[in-house]
């Protein structure tokens, strides 16, 4: 009786025959591990331009919102041009006349500016903010130090920032 016995020629061949038999396994393990990798760099290069994609169009909405953001407040203000042209056309020397058009046209203009949000500021007698008044110069009064006396130019705010400060004469201190 012949004992299996490991010799270096034997494990040469033992050798041999395992790694035959697990070729045929490996290299099917290879070709799936390399299909999966091609699939994943493919979803990749889909995922990336996907993203371009999403950024391109997004820079174009913006680009869209930065060019018609104003194209309401346009139109409605195309109301009030259109109240000026039509007082400007009639042949009328009636003083009460032109100051009634002009009244409407002023209400016209608040109402759009209260449709956008546009605010006056008209500080008279309040006190000093350098955050909304722009003071031109300080003059002698009975009023407060730091308090506005006069308000030369009204400012105005869009949404409570502001769009131009109001120019105002202010109380000196005594």
């Amino acid at each position: 009786m012949q004992e299996d016995q490991t010799t270096p020629d034997n494990l040469a061949d033992m050798q041999a025959q395992a790694t035959s038999e697990q070729a045929p396994n490996l290299e099917e393990k290879i070709a799936e591990l390399e299909k999966a990798l091609e699939e994943a760099k493919a979803q990749v290069l889909y995922v990336k331009a996907e993203g371009e994609n999403i950024r391109r169009r997004a820079g174009d909405d913006i680009d869209k919102v930065r060019k018609f953001a104003l194209e309401k407040f346009s139109s409605e203000l195309l109301a009030v041009k259109d109240s000026l042209d039509a007082a400007l056309s009639i042949d009328s020397t009636d003083v009460a006349s032109y100051k009634n058009g002009v009244d409407l046209t002023a209400k016209q203009l608040l109402s759009v500016f209260e449709k956008f949000n546009i605010a006056e500021i008209n500080p008279a007698n309040e006190k000093f903010d350098p955050n909304k008044h722009q003071a031109i110069s300080a003059i002698d009064s009975d009023l407060e130090p730091n308090t506005v006396v006069s308000v030369l130019q009204k400012g105005y705010t869009l949404n409570e920032r502001v769009l131009r400060p109001a120019l105002v004469m202010v109380a000196k201190a005594k």
